[in-house]
């Protein structure tokens, strides 16, 4: 327990001191493993963690949600989905604000990733709430707080890698976030809301849209519904794997960009390589992540968690409380994927120990992360639209933001409280 505990001290140092996480992971790791078994075998499991990472058959999920997600961007399924949520509400007062929200939960259905929604929202929505006169920190704080999304609702990479940390049921996660994302997008709406009866200037109403302009803008988005059908549908009636679901999702994301004449051999080059890159930057990450969960394994870390909190007089659900405390403390200072290949190995023992169900803890883990994203001071979807729009200053978009993290912590109370939220759906999986 006092080698884990010195490890983690060590690697929070060396993190701080900017070394990419994957790299400070690795080195604590393979270090701690070198001086108790020693140097040659803890050589020997840098090379088999690799190996087992490159060829489990489990991680190939990740590049083909990646394609998917980088297709979809490229065929401009952003931009109908943006429209089709602002003839429906643009009206209204924050109505655009509103019309992003839904629009970044849509476009999350097809993505996958948090900061690439972010950043395609930003293109697409930020022009048109400045033309109606929104206040910048209403708008760029509902782009960042929608982009969030993209880490819940699936095929969420995060899911993903929390799947196979745990070898919990990658298709079982994905079901469980529906409902948990879906509640996120009415929570967040209800925070724009809020935001706009206490200061009704800082989103104007736009036009009304007629009945007929908005059923030939909803039309427009069946590309982002098929997609999402086939895929989660697939999966929920067990007609394919994870696996096999981001291969058709992949090639459905080519036929649209394709079908709209976006792919030319230059852009169809430039989504590979971006596919690429984003890919080996992941496995890095988790063989780092491995690494290191394999030491604090080792010397007894989890076993003496869940020996501690076995001697505690109180209940298990309290446990659950401190330890989203312990996530929300971590999210001032990590971004989301580390937090979660640093916790994750430590707090599932323990969590599964108490009789908890790792997929709900899964989504709880996950929704508590996606405050993370937007929180100062390192919420990374802030900083993504920092660097999109550098006439906002910082401070104003992490102002926007702070009623989303709010209505955040009211959405993770939700979710610990009522279980069925998220695992109805998972238990009426087939196949």
């Amino acid at each position: 327990m006092i080698e884990a505990l010195i490890a983690l001290a060590v690697l929070l140092l060396i993190i701080f001191m900017r070394l990419p996480i994957a790299f400070a992971m690795a080195i604590v790791g393979v270090t701690g493993f070198a001086l108790e078994i020693g140097l040659r075998p803890s050589m020997a499991l840098i090379a088999q963690i690799a190996r087992d990472t490159a060829e489990t058959y489990e991680f190939s999920v990740v590049p083909l949600f990646i394609l998917m997600g980088t297709f979809v961007g490229r065929a401009g399924l952003s931009h109908e989905l943006y429209a089709a949520s602002n003839a429906f509400l643009g009206h209204r007062r924050g109505g655009l604000s509103m019309a992003t929200i839904v629009a970044c939960g849509g476009f999350s259905a097809i993505c996958g990733s948090s900061l690439a929604t972010a950043a395609t929202m930003a293109k697409v929505a930020m022009p048109s709430m400045r033309r109606y006169g929104y206040a910048d920190s209403l708008a760029a704080g509902s782009i960042a707080a929608g982009g969030t999304l993209g880490i819940l609702i699936p095929p969420s990479v995060v899911l993903i890698i929390y799947g196979i940390l745990t070898e919990t049921s990658i298709s079982a996660l994905f079901i469980a976030g529906i409902v948990p994302g879906i509640i996120g997008v009415l929570f967040y709406i209800g925070a724009v809301q809020a935001t706009i009866r206490l200061k009704p200037e800082l989103g104007p109403p736009a036009e009304w849209t007629p009945w007929p302009a908005r059923w030939i803008a909803l039309r427009r988005v069946w590309g982002v519904v098929v997609l999402f059908v086939v895929v989660m549908g697939g999966i929920y009636f067990g007609v394919f794997t994870p696996t096999e679901a981001g291969g058709i999702g992949a090639f459905g994301g080519f036929l649209f960009a394709l079908m709209r004449r976006r792919l030319s051999w230059q852009t169809m080059f430039g989504v590979l390589v971006e596919t690429a890159t984003l890919t080996s930057t992941l496995f890095m990450v988790l063989i780092g992540a491995l690494l290191f969960a394999n030491f604090i394994t080792t010397v007894g870390m989890s076993q003496a968690l869940i020996e501690f909190a076995g001697g505690l007089d109180v209940a298990p659900i309290v446990i659950i409380l401190v330890i989203v405390g312990i996530y929300l403390v971590l999210g001032c200072v990590f971004e989301s994927v580390s937090m979660i290949l640093l916790t994750v190995p430590v707090f599932v023992p323990l969590v599964d120990s108490l009789g908890f169900d790792l997929i709900w803890f899964g989504i709880v883990v996950v929704v508590v992360t996606e405050i993370s994203l937007i929180t100062p001071p390192i919420g990374i979807n802030v900083f993504v639209l920092r660097g999109l729009l550098p006439d906002v200053p910082t401070g104003r978009i992490f102002a926007g933001v702070t009623p989303f993290w709010i209505a955040d912590i009211f959405r993770i109370a939700v979710i610990i409280l009522v279980p069925p939220l998220s695992l109805f759906l998972p238990s009426m999986m087939l196949g």
